[in-house]
């Protein structure tokens, strides 16, 4: 039986849907407007088309945009000084400083000057200190948009055995902490790791996460699994051009797998979405008021 296809594309439009609701009742009930504050260094094209895109479905669920784009040769001290004017905004509720950052820039001093509280990417030192303790904290927007598909087609996640492909500081280790606070058992592997199939296959839940174009083969998975790709790999065609691929061997692995996400259309449109939803649960506690229920873990 082929394996059920989680639909990225769909799920994110219906967090887009509730992100929305929720501004307009800020705005009606509270006269507050989430406001999200995008900073780009440099031209990298990749960068700019994802600005773009952030920018327009900032807009379209209600919320106040903000753009900052600077020259690839801006001086640090004049990144940190507008990441402090952001910080002391109030009405700019996110902060989002778009990397990779060009080489004369720190990024860790340049996250880490980023109000916790307003660090809407989950990658302040704070804010993987809570999650790592399982407090409230800003989620990295991709390792949440996982755990929101997962949530969704399974339900409890509690007692399931989850192996994550991957041991970046972006989505590995995060997507980790996340899946051990809904109670799975968690294994993080990488390639350094022995007998690496064998270690997924035993996985109800393989999150692969590791920027190798089609890495894992369907044998590795095991017969009903759920498979959540997180990579975006471009790769030749042989009649030329190229594709996007995932970071497993689609084809082979859904026809093992009980679900799993395509690429493109499966993880990379929840990334936006839930950084809107970051967006608006910063709003909210900045303000005193609870957070949104399903946005947020």
């Amino acid at each position: 039986m082929a394996a059920t296809v989680i639909d990225g594309k769909a799920f994110a439009a219906r967090v887009r849907g509730q992100v929305a609701t929720h501004v307009a009742a800020l705005k009606a009930d509270h006269g507050i407007t989430p406001g999200l504050a995008v900073v780009l260094v440099g031209e990298d094209p990749a960068s700019q088309v994802y600005v773009k895109s952030k920018g327009k479905m900032t807009l379209e669920v209600g919320m106040k945009s903000v753009e900052h784009k600077l020259d690839a040769g801006t001086a640090e001290a004049d990144l940190l000084a507008l990441i402090h004017q952001l910080n002391t905004d109030p009405e700019i509720h996110g902060i989002l400083v778009q990397l990779p950052l060009p080489g004369h820039l720190d990024e860790d001093l340049v996250i880490n000057s980023i109000d916790p509280a307003k660090d809407v990417d989950g990658f302040h030192i704070s804010n993987v200190g809570l999650l790592g303790t399982g407090q409230d904290s800003m989620v990295p927007c991709t390792p949440l948009g996982c755990l929101m598909m997962l949530r969704d087609h399974h339900g409890s996640l509690s007692g399931m055995d989850a192996v994550v492909i991957g041991r970046s500081n972006i989505v590995g280790k995060p997507m980790a902490q996340l899946l051990l606070g809904d109670s799975c058992t968690v294994t993080i592997a990488h390639s350094r790791t022995k007998d690496l199939a064998d270690v997924v296959r035993r996985a109800d839940i393989v999150v692969a996460a590791v920027g190798r174009p089609q890495m894992v083969p369907g044998d590795w998975i095991k017969p009903g699994a759920t498979v959540i790709d997180v990579g975006i790999n471009r790769i030749d065609k042989p009649e030329g051009g190229t594709r996007l691929v995932g970071d497993v061997d689609y084809d082979s692995c859904a026809a093992v797998a009980g679900a799993i996400t395509p690429v493109p259309g499966g993880v990379g449109p929840m990334t936006i979405a839930c950084l809107l939803a970051n967006t608006v649960t910063a709003c909210c506690r900045a303000n005193g008021l609870p957070a949104p229920e399903g946005l947020t873990v």
